[in-house]
């Protein structure tokens, strides 16, 4: 130490006596790059995130997802469908070469690459320029795959049967049903599960069979001369089979 240079004191070998202001670096020199990532561009990134986040928050209070009745295996009627951001990979299953035998290529290839290609995108244009007209490939190919899924969403959406579709997950009032009752067994024997559901609560193609109103003569007839959509010649049993089916469906009520 000198007399009269001062004295400087510190604490920790590892911090510098000298403090430097927090000044971003000048980017002025790279094309296309004007501020520094941390903290101006990341902190911009993460407003505009809280808004649409909280937007969709907003959206999910007031439109809250709908609901449908409980899952029936044996409910061979019912036609699922994916929720709306996966519409566009239904819709890919439908053509020629995506189902079928190539349902191989539909499921696992085609969206394989695509993704795939989205992933490697940064390793494959490496530039440091950020306007799009300098960016040819990485533009492109993302619009690509956005127009993409916007026309198969659309083409899945406009060609859906959504009426058959509420109506088929609609929750309707169920029954207490013994599965071990007689009555239960003849219709099980009869493929009525197959379309009425394991329930008894109905399907886009068959009603329900609880609350029904009917009598046990009329579904009796029902049962042997068909209705609707309802071939004739389903009950297979004898005259005693029949009347306790036509008994049992008709005592059927909601709970």
């Amino acid at each position: 130490m000198h007399r009269g240079k001062g004295m400087k004191f510190v604490g920790d070998s590892r911090i510098s006596a000298d403090r430097k202001p927090n000044i971003p670096k000048d980017y002025s020199e790279y094309p296309g790059k004007t501020e520094a990532f941390w903290p101006n561009f990341l902190l911009k990134e993460w407003m505009v995130g809280a808004v649409f986040l909280i937007g969709y928050l907003c959206l999910t209070v007031a439109h809250p997802s709908p609901l449908e009745r409980i899952a029936d295996p044996t409910d061979t009627a019912y036609v699922p469908l994916p929720d709306w951001y996966f519409l566009f990979l239904y819709q890919l299953l439908k053509y020629t070469y995506a189902s079928g035998p190539y349902n191989i290529i539909g499921s696992m290839i085609i969206p394989g690459l695509a993704f795939g290609s989205l992933l490697l995108a940064p390793f494959i244009d490496r530039g440091p320029e950020r306007r799009p007209a300098k960016r040819p490939f990485t533009i492109g190919f993302m619009l690509l795959a956005v127009a993409s899924i916007f026309y198969l969403t659309w083409e899945s959406a406009a060609h859906h049967d959504w009426e058959a579709s509420k109506k088929q997950g609609a929750i309707v009032e169920g029954a207490e049903i013994d599965k071990e009752s007689e009555g239960y067994q003849l219709v099980k024997d009869n493929t009525c599960i197959s379309c009425h559901g394991a329930e008894l609560t109905g399907s886009a193609t068959a009603p329900s069979l609880i609350d029904t109103g009917l009598s046990p003569e009329e579904i009796s007839k029902i049962a042997v001369e068909g209705k609707g959509a309802m071939p004739a010649g389903v009950f297979k049993g004898n005259d005693e089979e029949l009347e306790t089916l036509a008994k049992y469906i008709s005592e059927l009520k909601s709970e």
